[in-house]
């Protein structure tokens, strides 16, 4: 009698002692193959996002706040033109989506961890090109420059075209107007002669200004949303005051 209880409690532990073997195998590998997805891309991401953040952060600084437009303003309006491209510029990252899926096997991986994060990346990179340049757009209107906002836009689009152009392909940074302009502009100027440049920076130039377009109204939209929820829930106090 203790023999057969000591021996259902041996095949009961052993039966157990299988289970949670198997189940740290299955968090080990979960583990193992995020390790190996997460790593590919996070520090390149985070770099990115920081750039493309910057002109997004200048933009409330030199265009949300009133002020005398001093010499440091326009210094600030300077480096926002320098580091407005890379808020675009996170559109060419999806050349590393491919990569990123095929280094898993995963299904369920790549369909709940990697495209997802890719995503987030380039609405948070391309909203804050986005931002900045309503932010600007909102100080154009308030100084009575209305009707400058649109061919500013379109110049700022192609000026990101070109920039794309320039870090993509020839592997420039914002900070090589400082440290190298006379080779940013060699390098521009050489390749503005070679159709298939011409061509890179029209395609980006379209693609630019029509995904700003979808996209500003889609702030927009949820912008006007926010202020009207704000008005309604101002004025339900007063309503209940009211006999």
């Amino acid at each position: 009698m203790i023999f057969e209880l000591v021996l259902r409690l041996e095949q009961k532990f052993a039966k157990t002692e299988v289970t949670f073997t198997r189940s740290r195998l299955m968090a080990t590998t979960w583990l193992t193959l995020m390790w190996n997805v997460l790593p590919l891309s996070s520090r390149w991401m985070s770099w990115n996002l920081f750039l493309a953040l910057i002109p997004l952060a200048l933009s409330v600084w030199l265009f949300r706040r009133r002020g005398d437009r001093a010499p440091l303003w326009w210094l600030g309006c300077l480096g926002f033109l320098a580091f407005l491209p890379n808020a675009p510029y996170v559109l060419t990252d999806l050349i590393h989506l491919t990569p990123a899926i095929q280094q898993s096997d995963s299904l369920l991986i790549n369909t709940l961890v990697t495209i997802p994060r890719f995503v987030l990346f380039e609405v948070i990179g391309f909203g804050a090109y986005v931002l900045a340049l309503i932010n600007l757009g909102d100080y154009l209107k308030r100084n009575g420059a209305t009707r400058l906002v649109l061919p500013i836009e379109l110049m700022l689009h192609g000026l990101c075209a070109i920039g794309i152009f320039l870090g993509r392909v020839e592997r420039f940074n914002s900070w090589d107007l400082l440290t190298r302009p006379n080779r940013v502009i060699i390098s521009f100027a050489e390749n503005f002669q070679d159709p298939r440049p011409l061509m890179f920076m029209t395609i980006s130039f379209g693609l630019l200004t029509a995904l700003y377009w979808v996209a500003k109204q889609i702030v927009l939209a949820l912008l006007l949303q926010q202020e009207y929820t704000a008005t309604l829930q101002q004025r339900s106090p007063l309503s209940k005051t009211e006999p």
